[in-house]
């Protein structure tokens, strides 16, 4: 120390002296104080950082855990929600069978209660149809399709649409073919009869020809064709070109034989067609059956597509 300094030591006052000893004695506490206070913020700096790094961590892993449930519950999910669609599907398909097959069971007893079921059941002496029975509509034959321009000629409305289908190819295949008599009303038919009677006798006519309410032709589907070379007659259709044709023909329009050869009802007689709808008609074609062997309720079941 300086001879300068122990002189000013020497002169000051224990008061100072302990002004001097607190000064230091602070400063040195507070360096000690600031060592301590970084060392200690160092040490919690580390510390953070370290939890820091360990939040990542476990952020991280629990951000993987999730995904992966997420993931996988997503997945189940799915296949339950496609599963669920799946069934809901299906069972929408049966319901919609379902009402479809209503809609169509409806619509079908729509149309068949449009159509007369007198038009396909068996008469020629099984059914009978009473004096008060006729179609609910009835049209003119147009003159075209008459063998006798003088005849009042009348038929179902759907019906003359295949009648003038058939004849129309008949003509273009170089067939001359006719409609001779189409519908008779119950007394049409029994005064027809009854001249009938008186000029062959009770027991020929009734060969031939239908008692009054037995006669398809009360139908209004049903005609008698003819064709030119016979002097207007039905006898002889049979050895003509144009029955060929109607043989081979007819089915497709929806006209079958009535009363073919060796029929248990009347003589044969070629020229009697009776409508009874296309499907049926190819039916009896192809399979080379009668209409009249064939059992009323199978008959029926073609009653709703006798005019598609």
């Amino acid at each position: 120390m300086s001879l300068k300094n122990r002189v000013f030591l020497k002169h000051m006052s224990r008061g100072q002296w302990f002004i001097v000893a607190g000064g230091t004695a602070v400063i040195i506490l507070i360096g000690v104080l600031s060592w301590y206070g970084y060392t200690r913020f160092a040490i919690l700096s580390k510390r953070i950082a370290r939890l820091d790094t360990k939040i990542d961590e476990r952020l991280a892993s629990i951000t993987e855990l999730l995904q992966n449930n997420l993931a996988e519950a997503t997945t189940s999910f799915g296949n339950a929600l496609n599963q669920e669609t799946k069934n809901i599907q299906v069972q929408l398909g049966g319901v919609k069978n379902q009402v479809g097959s209503i809609t169509d069971t409806v619509t079908d007893l729509q149309k068949l209660s449009k159509i007369d079921p007198e038009l396909l059941a068996k008469y020629s002496k099984i059914f009978f149809l009473s004096d008060t029975y006729a179609p609910a509509r009835l049209v003119e034959i147009p003159l075209a399709y008459k063998y006798s321009e003088k005849a009042q000629l009348q038929i179902i409305p759907e019906v003359l649409h295949y009648v003038q289908k058939m004849l129309d190819q008949a003509k273009i295949d170089g067939i001359a073919l006719y409609v001779e008599s189409a519908y008779r009303s119950f007394a049409t038919q029994q005064a027809l009869k009854g001249q009938y009677t008186v000029i062959y006798g009770a027991g020929t006519a009734n060969q031939f020809s239908a008692d009054q309410g037995y006669s398809e032709h009360q139908l209004g589907t049903t005609v008698d064709l003819i064709t030119t070379g016979l002097d207007g007659k039905l006898a002889g259709f049979e050895t003509t070109s144009a029955y060929a044709w109607v043989i081979a023909n007819a089915y497709r329009y929806g006209f079958v034989i009535s009363y073919p050869k060796d029929n248990s009802y009347y003589i044969f007689e070629p020229w009697h067609w009776r409508f009874v709808g296309v499907k049926l008609a190819t039916d009896l074609n192809n399979s080379n059956t009668y209409f009249y062997t064939m059992d009323q309720r199978t008959i029926d079941t073609y009653l709703i597509s006798l005019f598609d």
